[in-house]
């Protein structure tokens, strides 16, 4: 028995919208045809998968099950799907590559240059997504690659390690540690830490928490609203530090600045990727980015 894809991604609807009526209205069908379509489904799995209320639907242990690997085939689908579009239109491989905003820019380009010197014909399209976005464009067959600090990779994605990046410490250019070109993480207990996640929420932020419990403080934290702008930009105009993995100096035209810290504390660059999916635009990024090109790959 094969599974239906159609009637797989009627129980995403209804898992996601939490009734029949709104995922109903969300796939172009009537109630009857939709509720017609997931008891089918059961049948066909031969175990319940939504449990029926007054409210809604909600998911039963089978039905998450089969939610997830549901989400991971209708992207495998996909993907496949415009592969062979572009393959049978003699269009150009395309390495469609997201970040989320912890990974800059400067990096991107250093890793693309990397991957465009072994492979000259491989066209990109870049762009940045939020954590949860990103996980959500790579599972549904929309990118190759996503670039990210300290994510846990969702059902259906492996994660490549790429390097280990220092970590620097911005500062405002009016800050009294402007001054200076290093900082011990201990001198910073009393600072306010900008982050861009939320503690629990953020693999990357409880990273740069751990690293501040290891030099034995608890920091404050605070969460920017300046998201997606350039990380070391978030303390202009504050008394704020951050850390950022930009090098040492005047940044930001000179409204900021970046100190080394000193010792060295490090943060990882991870690839997200689908294990499932068959894409040369992928496999030659992991075979040739690095954050020093003479490392190979620490973890797969």
């Amino acid at each position: 028995m094969g599974l239906d894809l159609n009637k797989l991604e009627h129980l995403i609807a209804v898992a996601e919208e939490g009734t029949v009526t709104r995922a109903a209205a969300r796939l172009h069908l009537s109630q009857q045809a939709l509720s017609t379509s997931i008891r089918v489904l059961e049948r066909e799995v031969g175990v319940p998968l939504l449990e029926r209320t007054a409210t809604g639907m909600t998911l039963l242990p089978a039905g998450a099950a089969l939610v997830e690997d549901a989400r991971v085939l209708r992207g495998a689908a996909r993907s496949a799907l415009q592969r062979a579009r572009r393959i049978g239109r003699g269009e150009q491989e395309l390495l469609r590559l997201g970040h989320t905003p912890a990974v800059t820019g400067e990096e991107i380009i250093t890793l693309l240059r990397q991957v465009g010197a072994a492979h000259p014909r491989l066209a990109t399209d870049v762009n940045q997504r939020y954590p949860a976005e990103l996980a959500d464009a790579l599972l549904a067959g929309d990118l190759d690659i996503g670039l990210c600090r300290a994510m846990t990779p969702p059902h259906g994605l492996a994660r490549a390690t790429l390097g280990q990046q220092p970590l620097n410490i911005a500062v405002a250019a009016d800050h009294p540690l402007a001054v200076r070109a290093s900082v011990a993480l201990a001198e910073l207990a009393d600072q306010h830490f900008i982050v861009w996640g939320q503690a629990g929420r953020s693999g990357y932020t409880d990273l740069l928490i751990g690293h501040c419990r290891a030099a034995g403080f608890e920091p404050r934290t605070e969460r920017t609203t300046l998201q997606g702008t350039p990380p070391a930009t978030a303390v202009i105009g504050t008394d704020h530090v951050a850390f950022v993995t930009a090098p040492p100096g005047p940044t930001a035209n000179g409204a900021a600045r970046i100190l080394a810290v000193d010792p060295p504390v490090h943060a990882p660059l991870h690839a997200l990727y689908s294990p499932h999916l068959t894409t040369p635009a992928k496999d030659a990024f992991l075979t040739t980015a690095s954050v020093s090109p003479d490392d190979p790959r620490t973890d797969h």
